[in-house]
């Protein structure tokens, strides 16, 4: 898979995250919260990846500092567990833990990268749809409605990120992009 996507990985050990560079993605790493803040601000960079627990600024800290600067840029949180402090997941845009295993990791980071910014193009342009359009086939008049529940399946299953065949593969670490 390649993606030519660069993310950002503030990790104590970023060799544990050598699956996301095996599948194309560019890394740049800093074991630290200050490190990452530096190099956030001077590289471009897709999407960030940090360890919740990064020394003196947590995980929390240095996401609230990137989304005041990029809100749009998506962020990962890694943690041990998932008993975190209050508050500390308001900057993120997902959270994986570490028992979840890399191609967790590696299927969070493609869908905030590819799904998410494709569903959000797509209700932008729903609500620029002149209302009419915007209805079911089955409330049209005149409308099939074999025509109608084909159409509104696709538009459900769309919607989804992944079937749960992909996710169960995802956890078992044999899906490959």
């Amino acid at each position: 898979m390649a993606t030519n996507s660069t993310l950002l990985c503030i990790h104590r050990d970023p060799a544990q995250l050598r699956l996301l560079q095996e599948n194309g993605y560019e890394l740049v790493t800093a074991t630290n919260g200050s490190d990452g803040l530096r190099l956030f601000m001077l590289r471009p960079v897709d999407a960030i990846v940090i360890e919740h627990h990064t020394g003196l600024l947590d995980g929390a800290a240095i996401a609230a500092e990137i989304k005041q600067v990029r809100p749009e840029v998506p962020i990962v949180m890694l943690t041990d567990h998932l008993e975190l402090p209050d508050g500390s997941l308001k900057s993120v845009d997902a959270l994986v833990t570490k028992t979840d295993g890399p191609h967790f990791l590696l299927a969070t980071v493609h869908f905030l990268l590819t799904v998410k910014p494709t569903q959000r193009r797509e209700e932008r342009l729903g609500t620029q749809m002149p209302a009419h359009l915007r209805q079911p086939l089955r409330s049209r008049e005149g409308a099939d409605p074999w025509q109608a529940n084909t159409l509104q399946s696709a538009l459900d299953e769309k919607s989804a990120p992944f079937s749960p065949t992909v996710w169960r593969n995802i956890r078992n670490g044999s899906f490959q992009f």
